[in-house]
Order: C-alpha cells, then structure tokens, then sequence
C-alpha cells in the first residue's frame, strides 16, 4: 500500500501530456520496443488522426527505486476544454498530478483551470517544464511564472523534454518522494469508486474503478449501490497495456471488473461498488453532475433505425459521461434524440463516433443553448428552453435569460485590441485584464454562452495570429432580448431549423439564413419560397425558381392563344404541384446555417 502512487498529468492543449506519458512507460519498462508507439495511450482512431486525447487513460507502471517495487498507476488526461469533465473524474481517482507547461508557449488558460480543479481535490502538484529542446524555449522566464502561480521553490520545477526522453528520472524521484501514498485500509468492508466504464461488445461492460477501501476477491458478490443490483465479479485485474487479471485486488489500486452486465443504464460514472452483504456502507462522494453546454437534436437518417440509434447512444454514455440524451420528435425528421454536449468539439467528436464505432449515420440540428422563460402567471416557475419550440408564447412571456460564462482569454499584449473588439462584438463584458509578465495578458470578459458555441474559438485563434488561449466556467444566467426565428420552406414551417437569436442580430442572420438555403436546397418543379420569421411578421425571402419545361416548343407559327393556353395549363399545374409537393432538405443545409459568417 506504501508503495503505490496514484497520479494523472494535467496541462493545456499540446503542451506534451501524452508525449510525458509515453517516455514514462518506456523509462519504467511498462512497453516493449516492439510496442513502442507516438501517443501509445491514445488508442481511439479518431485521437491518433487528430492529435488529440479525448478519453482519459489509466496505465500501471511498475518502479524499482533503491531495491524498493513501487506500483505507479497514471492517468492521462485531455486538455481541450470540451473535455474538462474526464479531467475532473481523472483527478478524482488520484492523490498527484503533474503540471506540464510548455516552455515555449508557457502558462495558459486550461493549465491555470486544470491546476484549480486539481486544488480544489488536494492533489499534490509537481511542476513539469516540457519542450526545453525547442529553439524558442524561454527556460528561466516560463520557470518564474511557475514559481509565481503555485508559490512553489525554483529548484521544484523540473526542466524536461518528453520527446527526448531528458529529465524523466528527476519526474520519477519526485513522484515517489512528494506524491502521498492512498489512505485506505484493507481490513475495512469494500468501497471503490467507479471512474470510468466501456462496452465491450463480447464481454458486456467493463467497469474502471479506484479501491479506496477493502479488497476485491475474483467470484466475490459485489453490489452496485446507485442501482442496488448484484453481480459476481467474473474477472478482476489491473489496466497495464492489456488488461492483466488478478486474483484480487487491494485498497488504493485502480483496476478493471467485468460482470457481464449487458444493459448500458445499468452502470453509472460515479457509483460505489461494494460486497452484496455490506449493503449499509456509506456511497463515496461521486462527480459533480454534468452542466451540459450545448444542446443539438440528433436524428436517424431511417426512422427505423430509432431503436438502434438509442442502444448506440446508450452504449457511447457509458464511455463518455458527458453526453446527456432524452427522446424528442420533429415533424420534419421524425423520432430522434435531445442532446446535450460540452462544447461543439464534444459534438463532432459524438457524431464521429455514432458513424464509426456504432455505423449509425445520423442528422445533426442546429445546435443551441438551453435558456430560462419565465410567464406572466407564475413569474417565479422557470421554464427550461432547451429546443427553440419550448418557447411559450409571446403574449404570455414575461421574460428569458440566457446562460453567460466568464471567459479568461490568456494573449500576447500586440493582440489586445483585436480580442477585445471580438469579445465586444459577441456582446461580451470586459471585467479585468491583468499584465502577467510585460509581454502576455490575462483578459477575462462575461459573454452569452450562445455567441461562443460556433465560431468564437476559431475567430479567436485568427485575430491573435494562434497566440490566444481561452478558458471558461459558467456563471449563471441574464436576462437577455431574445426572439423565435423560424424558417418557412413553401409556407411550411421546419422546426429543425428554428433558432433563438438575440434581437439585434435577427433581421442579419434571418436574411443570411434564407440566402444560404436558396443556395443550398435543389430546384423543384415548382417556385419555393424560403422565408424567415419572427411570429407572424416576414422578416426575409428569397425564392428558389422552379425549374421550367419548354411546352411551347412544338408550336411553330400559328396564332398567339395556341401558346397561351399551353402555358396557362402549365401554370395550373405548377400551382397544383406547388400545394402537394414535398421539399427535401439537404443535410449540409442543417450545418450550413451554423457558418453564416464564412
């Protein structure tokens, strides 16, 4: 028990998290040279493409260190802000973190975020100074800014190169000498909290926990307490590279337990597990409840497929306990899905894997945030808008307030200008801008959650040249001037196309929205009009031509009314056609709208 360690690595977006962990289980004979691999942790198709971790990973390395064995099991972690939730389960399963920072690019908004949740949980923090090998490394200087954020001594900060492999014995020495060893007692009766879980097609679910009490035996009676069912634990072991069974496992490790459970709801990120006959043990403090950011409808492309589409989705919860669902339906794309995500990544990211790992092709509606109404009858009652149609009625509203965040935005001084005129332009509120060193800026601005969702992070990047970093938390809600906009297709309104916009923008983005569909939906038979509307005032059109067959053709000469009549009967028909035909819309046309301002 003395010799275990427990601990993750917490950084910003590419400041070498994965890298450190990879020269990690080299230096401590976790992989063989033949297993040997860039990001060996990352293991989803989808993380190796992008460079990105999305999943929290759990490896056990073993330490020998002046003939003592020491057990390390790491953890790690995400660093794109989408994420944030893995960071935070990750971190509760530990008792240290290592704190890399690029030497290069130094502190920025999610280490500064990442050290506070690891803070908040008393984790030990060691400081990693990563990429000393660069060119454009600024050793001393990022050192110093180290020193002032965590008040910790110079000679603590460990200067490293993951790529290189420098320094990562001094990493190992300080894990073993700062990094407490698990508090927990294996004579006590058996808790362990579950951190994460994956289905495995063949197996059923495998369940990741921490041991924070007791002993787990293979063949034991085990309890889930949130579900109150029992299991037999069919095989326990500890997560190396492959899954390792053992016949137990004690207080203070982090292992893997399969029950061949089948049913996906059954399994809950948080829980404690226990003995069948302990069953008045206290459940450990599990996770914060997830605060879903942005909400998107997701729709199968058959209708049929809705039940399979809703085992899918069940089975990617398990793995990623960020994604909230509940059961909607639109007229225009019939049974489908409310979701709730942490951030547009986190959508895509959601959508790629319904494609890949379950071969569900799915639509996508126009992402949205979730607002507050409150009617004039019970002013007090809180209505929750999550789909634009949950809005009441005009005549019955009393008032709507939308989700704000306070945005920290960490950018060189040149760029100052440029992030504040975006902020401004996405209704933001400049609150503080503190200088951290002559050259980089801390501004930290409150702005509506809904200018965020699309493009704010991209135009961010662009006007500060990629030296901005953001970060933000969510501060509650305002009350905000917010209208219905929706979209009538041949007078017909499409609900999946509705948005809730702030009342100064909605005659630009009305217009912009009826320009892109005209673009994008193909020419029927007959004339369609594309309107935007707020209530029952048109506030755009733009129509689609239809497409024309030539009947007067054949009349060569004769007299003009021969002519007329052929047209007069293709316009009857045109208008019968006009009252019974069916519009498709394209899928792009659903995500175009999200890239009005390209």
């Amino acid at each position: 028990m003395k010799n275990i360690r427990n601990f993750c690595i917490i950084a910003h977006i590419d400041h070498g998290k994965s890298t450190l962990a990879d020269r990690l289980l080299d230096f401590t004979g976790a992989v063989t040279e033949r297993e040997k691999q860039d990001q060996l942790l990352d293991n989803m198709d989808l993380e190796r493409e992008r460079g990105i971790t999305i999943k929290s990973h759990a490896i056990q390395m073993n330490y020998i260190n002046n003939g003592q064995d020491y057990t390390f099991n790491l953890i790690d972690t995400p660093g794109h802000v989408d994420f944030s939730y893995e960071v935070s389960r990750s971190i509760a399963a530990c008792e240290g973190a290592l704190l890399v920072v690029d030497a290069a690019q130094s502190i920025q908004a999610q280490t500064i975020s990442n050290l506070y949740l690891a803070l908040e949980n008393d984790l030990e923090i060691i400081p990693v100074l990563n990429k000393i090998d660069l060119p454009s490394a600024n050793q001393e200087e990022v050192t110093d800014d180290i020193v002032s954020l965590l008040g910790c001594l110079h000679e603590d900060v460990i200067p490293v190169s993951a790529k290189s492999g420098v320094g990562i014995d001094l990493i190992l020495e300080a894990i073993i000498k700062k990094i407490p060893s698990p508090k927990g007692m294996t004579s006590l009766p058996l808790q362990a909290l579950i951190f994460d879980s994956k289905y495995n097609p063949f197996r059923g679910v495998e369940t990741y926990f921490r041991i924070i009490n007791g002993r787990i035996k293979k063949g034991d009676k085990i309890s889930f307490l949130a579900t109150n069912k029992n299991y037999t634990a069919d095989e326990i072991g500890v997560l190396k590279l492959k899954q390792e069974p053992k016949d137990f496992i004690e207080a203070g490790d982090v292992g893997y337990l399969i029950t061949g459970i089948k049913d996906a709801s059954e399994v809950k990120v948080g829980d404690t597990i226990s003995h069948s006959e302990n069953m008045d043990i206290k459940a450990i403090e599990g996770f914060e409840e997830v605060k879903p950011m942005v909400f998107a409808g997701i729709y199968p492309v058959d209708t049929e497929d809705y039940e399979e589409l809703r085992a899918s989705m069940e089975k990617l919860q398990l793995n990623d306990a960020s994604l909230v669902f509940a059961p909607e339906s639109s007229a225009a794309l019939g049974f489908g899905f409310r979701c709730g995500f942490l951030g547009m990544l986190h959508l895509e990211i959601i959508q790629e894997r319904l494609e890949r790992e379950f071969s569900m092709t799915v639509i996508t509606t126009v992402p949205n945030v979730s607002y507050q109404a409150y009617v004039k009858k019970n002013p007090r009652d809180i209505v929750l808008v999550n789909n634009p149609s949950d809005l009441p009625d005009p005549s019955f509203l009393d008032r709507v307030e939308e989700p704000y965040i306070k945005a920290s935005i960490i950018t060189k001084s040149d760029f100052v200008g440029n992030v504040m005129s975006l902020c401004i332009e996405k209704r933001g509120i400049i609150k503080n801008q503190t200088y951290l060193t002559p050259l980089r800026v801390e501004l930290v601005f409150e702005l509506p959650l809904a200018e965020i969702v699309f493009d704010f992070y991209d135009r961010l990047k662009t006007v500060s040249k990629g030296y901005a970093s953001f970060d933000y938390s969510p501060i509650g809600f305002k009350v905000s001037k917010l209208v219905k906009v929706d979209i009538l297709l041949n007078g017909n309104q499409v609900d999946a196309l509705s948005a809730l916009i702030h009342a100064e923008s909605a005659y630009s983005i009305g217009k912009k929205m009826c320009e892109k569909l005209r673009e994008l939906i193909p020419r029927q038979q007959f004339d369609i009009p594309v309107q935007a509307a707020i209530g029952a005032k048109i506030i755009s059109r733009e129509t689609i031509k239809a497409l024309r067959k030539d009947v007067t053709a054949k009349c060569y000469g004769g007299d003009i009314s021969r002519k007329r009549k052929l047209l007069e009967k293709q316009k009857k028909g045109k208008k019968k056609m006009r009252q019974i035909g069916n519009v498709e819309i394209p899928q792009q046309a659903f995500m175009a709208v999200l890239k009005l301002n390209d």
